[in-house]
């Protein structure tokens, strides 16, 4: 499956300072959401999932369990692969 641009830019380099909408999937209305949280930042957010003891399985369902009326939030698969890439 071929990568989208926006992935291939946010993979490029170390999450720093990123905002939380930088990786491929993550949509306005779970972008907002994530910082109405205090989850402004791609650092945070990997912060999250290091604080989850980077359970692949449990990280995406974080946010259904804690305040996502939705399913899981799409473009949440980004800490693991920041965490490959970067750790």
């Amino acid at each position: 499956m071929p990568t989208s641009r926006k992935h291939r830019d946010f993979r490029a380099e170390p999450v720093g300072e990123k905002p939380v909408g930088s990786p491929a999937g993550m949509g306005e209305v779970p972008c907002k959401e994530l910082e109405e949280r205090g989850f402004d930042e791609a650092c945070v957010v990997l912060g999250q999932f290091l604080v989850l003891r980077k359970d692949e399985n449990l990280f995406p369902e974080w946010p259904k369990d804690s305040w996502c009326q939705r399913q899981a939030v799409p473009g949440l698969g980004m800490p693991p692969r920041a965490c490959d890439a970067f750790l």
